[in-house]
């Protein structure tokens, strides 16, 4: 219950102001000369104005409003670490039967999980979300349960969103020790044939001893070392292929440490091409050389070096050399001293009348075994005494001439092996009857002897021929009827697609693979594809960050494509493993924010906590797990929140009214009636000479 006067004026405040000056007025003088009847006109007027200013007793009933306490806890990654979870488990509990043993006291419980991005611990968004209803003046104050490592802490106390003290039990202990790796500079690029260098530094506070350092490429380790810690350290990769490429520096582990998970750090670099060139040999001019040519010179990354043999030996009219507007084949340079330059070698309807020396020949066949790349369009010249299949190239040829030229229109037909290799699914219109494919005229019969067929022409013919041979790989188109495509006979074909992809998959770019295992993260969730030629797959091994193994069974999306997906339980590098095919895939964020350092802190949270009247105490001095934790007591808004061995709660002393009664000092009106005979019996006295001086 609460009593106090108040105060319903039935003039307007100026009014009353100027009453009370003008009763002044009238009063001053008789004190001044001393008549007794002054102390009557005063208290004449002093009624008068306070009947005016209608004086009421207001008792109102009210009703204490809880309070909330707000426990926060920190169940994010680095909370999982050593002896926190039991800590933080038994704080939680006696900390909800303290809040709960005070009277007029809410708890509310807020508890912080990882979030789906790489973060770290956002302990005051979550925080902010939990309390947006309360109201700001009744949260007594907040009380978080964390290792310290937060990462969205307020610059400014105001933000808060409350206004009672917050403060911070941290878990763990004083003396822990954790060694990391700190990635200083990490390339998402690299040139291939290049080193992408990657600067980091092994972090290991309180220690100088070397480090052992180890890194791995897809794999395989590429180098060993030591280093000191503190120290940055270059590290070349080599970028030996295009496309994704998985780099892994593995710091040893320390004694004691509280996680090796941090130990590792995984870079991806995205291995490109810087200029690819491309030798293209053309025989004597035909109507599709210049396809060859238009397609390499519109592609901005592809440098063509290209020549056409315009003047065989056997040609002679008696032309005078230095009469010549051409210039002399440079094969020497070309396929002795420069071949490696090249990373794909075209011979386009090429036939050695030239008469070329085998050992160039033999000089192709080794580039292509030591991973070059070699493209063969065949034309009628191919079956004959001068062509290809009869030099040194033979060895790596995957099918050489049966002596047919079958001239009859047919329309080129994906195979089996074509709907599953990546150079041919799904190419535009592959198998449609109202856009088919334009008829071919030509085609060279062959006998296949290796790779796979993917497009196939009359009566099951081999048409295009793909090969692996050695580190390298070999194409064969057994037509020179391709530029019947872009002239729109009969409708035309992909030819675009088909000789791009035919080009990069020589090339050996990841994506055109025949046989493959790939993975992909988004978050936790990782899709796996295999792209093989095989009928069926086997399940694909995954070996977890923490050694744990498990396997996935992939379902068939497509021809040649199998793909699956699981949930990664774990942050960190997951290596995939069907057949002789391997897959590495980084989930989540192995060297994500919340385990870069993991070292239980007090200091971060410090300057806020002090600025609400908190406070930031550890709750365990050993590794044991042992806790103490302080008294928790109401306090006023005048007293200190916080103590050597307790933290406080303000209360905010809010409250509702229930009830209300208004007791009138005056009766309004009717006190004004009976304050005016009083006056007049003042005025009445005086005028008689009952209020002169004494003595006078």
């Amino acid at each position: 219950m609460m009593t106090q006067l108040a105060f319903s004026p039935f003039i307007p405040g100026w009014a009353l102001a100027a009453s009370l000056g003008l009763a002044l007025l009238l009063t001053l003088p008789f004190v001044l000369v001393r008549r007794r009847t002054a102390i009557w006109r005063a208290l004449g007027f002093a009624a008068l104005l306070l009947a005016l200013a209608n004086p009421r007793l207001v008792i109102e009933n009210r009703e204490k409003l809880r309070d909330t306490a707000v426990l926060v806890v920190d169940r994010t990654g680095s909370q999982t670490i050593a002896e926190r979870p039991r800590q933080m488990q038994a704080a939680r509990a006696e900390m909800q039967r303290r809040l709960a043993a005070i009277e007029g006291l809410d708890v509310r419980v807020v508890e912080v999980a990882d979030g789906g991005k790489d973060e770290g611990t956002q302990l005051f968004r979550a925080l902010s979300s939990a309390i947006g209803d309360l109201p700001r003046e009744r949260i007594a104050g907040v009380i978080a349960i964390t290792d310290g490592v937060v990462h969205d802490v307020p610059a400014d106390a105001a933000a808060l969103g409350f206004a009672g003290p917050l403060h911070a039990l941290i878990t763990g202990h004083p003396r822990e020790r954790d060694r990391r790796i700190e990635l200083v500079e990490a390339p998402r690029f690299g040139l291939v044939n290049k080193d992408a260098i990657i600067r980091a530094r092994v972090v290991d506070p309180g220690f100088s001893d070397p480090v052992p350092l180890a890194v791995s490429v897809d794999g395989q380790r590429i180098s060993s070392s030591e280093v000191r810690p503190g120290e940055v350290v270059s590290i070349p990769v080599p970028i030996a292929h295009a496309g994704r490429i998985v780099v892994e520096i593995d710091a040893g582990a320390a004694p004691d440490e509280l996680t090796l998970r941090n130990n590792k750090a995984v870079v991806v670099i995205d291995g490109v091409r810087e200029r690819l060139r491309v030798l293209l040999v053309s025989g004597a001019p035909h109507a599709g050389e210049r396809v060859w040519r238009n397609l390499l010179k519109s592609d901005p990354s592809v440098d063509l070096v290209h020549f056409t043999i315009l003047r065989p030996p056997e040609k002679s009219d008696g032309t005078p050399i230095n009469e010549l507007a051409l210039i002399a084949f440079p094969q020497k340079e070309l396929f002795e001293e420069k071949l490696h330059d090249f990373d794909l070698v075209i011979f386009d309807r090429f036939t050695n009348n030239i008469t070329l020396p085998q050992r160039y020949f033999g000089n192709i066949a080794d580039y292509v075994r030591g991973g070059g790349a070699l493209l063969i369009s065949a034309g009628p010249e191919f079956i004959g005494r001068t062509g290809l299949w009869n030099t040194q190239l033979e060895s790596v040829l995957p099918a050489i001439p049966d002596g047919r030229i079958i001239e009859t229109p047919y329309r080129p037909h994906v195979g089996i092996e074509g709907q599953r290799h990546p150079v041919t699914r799904d190419l535009p219109n592959w198998n449609s009857k109202d856009q088919p494919w334009g008829d071919w005229l030509r085609a060279i019969g062959a006998r296949v002897r290796d790779g796979h067929v993917v497009l196939d022409g009359p009566d099951e013919t081999a048409l295009l021929d793909l090969a692996r041979v050695g580190d390298g790989r070999v194409g064969l188109f057994l037509t020179d009827q391709l530029w019947l495509w872009p002239r729109g006979y009969e409708g035309g074909g992909p030819y675009l697609d088909l000789l791009r992809r035919m080009s990069h998959w020589l090339m050996k770019e990841p994506e055109l693979d025949e046989e493959a295992l790939r993975a992909t993260a988004d978050g936790h969730q990782v899709l796996v594809e295999r792209q093989t030629l095989a009928d069926s797959v086997t399940p694909v091994e995954i070996t977890a960050p923490s050694g744990a193994a498990s396997t996935l069974t992939l379902a068939k999306a497509e021809e040649g494509l199998w793909k699956g997906a699981f949930t990664a339980a774990e942050e960190g590098l997951y290596r995939l493993k069907q057949g002789d095919q391997t897959a590495l895939v980084s989930a989540g964020a192995a060297d994500s924010k919340e385990f870069q350092d993991v070292i239980s802190d007090t200091e971060r949270l410090r300057p806020i906590a002090e600025a609400t009247g908190g406070s930031v105490r550890r709750i365990a001095t050993n590794a044991t797990g042992d806790i103490h934790l302080p008294a928790v007591v109401s306090v006023t808004r005048s007293s200190a929140a916080s103590g050597a061995d307790f933290i406080g709660l303000r209360s905010s002393d809010s409250y509702v009214v229930t009830g209300l009664s208004i007791w009138p000092l005056f009766l309004g009106f009717a006190g004004l009636a009976l304050i005016g005979p009083l006056l007049m019996a003042a005025w009445f006295f005086e005028a008689r000479g009952m209020g002169r001086k004494a003595g006078a």
